[in-house]
């Protein structure tokens, strides 16, 4: 490195990625906000009735399969930790639909834009009484206009549609596209949907925002 100042190139990159870290951080909370999933219509908030054929069902098993052997490392929290995840926010909890945990965000992954089912920038946990953290489930995240800018219609993983968070929005965030996969923990009302009903928040002891 060298004594001169950054070129504004580079200015714009840290700025951009400052910026696009902050926003994943903060999309957690969106989910208090229930604003309709525009770009998955089959999965809602809280419950998915959709019929999959056979088909279709293999694929979301696969999905839930590779989510599991990607993450199944971050077991132990402090591994995700060493490979450039950390909790940005509290425990995220709604009301009757249930909660969502302990977001650990990879700022990286998630300023790449890249969907990847092998390489999920968020994973999930689940606090415990015992003050273990428990690995529950994974999040993909991308920006609608990064994403919208490629043409390509909305995001997909292996079959699943994201969900669309639009804008404007409560806290000033610009739209984005998400899909949970609650690899380690089933949840009943489907392995894409936002909030786990067997979830709790209930053991956390750290503070909330």
């Amino acid at each position: 490195m060298n004594n001169t100042s950054p070129s504004a190139t580079t200015v714009v990159v840290r700025i951009a990625k400052t910026a696009l870290l902050r926003a994943a951080v903060a999309f957690v909370l969106l989910g208090f906000c229930r604003m309709p999933a525009v770009a998955q219509q089959q999965h809602s908030h809280a419950t998915s009735h959709q019929t999959l054929t056979a088909a279709q069902q293999s694929k979301a098993d696969d999905l839930v399969k590779i989510v599991r052997e990607a993450t199944e490392r971050f077991n132990d929290v402090s591994v995700a930790e060493a490979e450039g995840y950390r909790l940005q926010f509290g425990c995220v909890s709604g009301d009757s639909d249930g909660a969502m945990g302990l977001h650990f965000i990879n700022g990286d992954l998630v300023a790449s834009g890249v969907i990847d089912a092998s390489r999920p920038p968020i994973v999930i946990y689940e606090p415990t009484p015992s003050g273990r953290l428990r690995l529950i489930g994974a999040d993909f995240l991308v920006f609608q206009s990064a994403w919208d800018a490629k043409k390509q219609g909305p995001p997909e993983l292996m079959g699943q549609l994201f969900h669309l968070f639009d804008a404007p929005n409560r806290f000033g965030l610009p739209a984005f596209y998400t899909l949970h996969v609650w690899a380690w923990k089933e949840n009943p009302n489907g392995a894409f949907v936002n909030w786990h009903p067997d979830v709790s928040c209930q053991s956390f002891t750290g503070q909330n925002p």
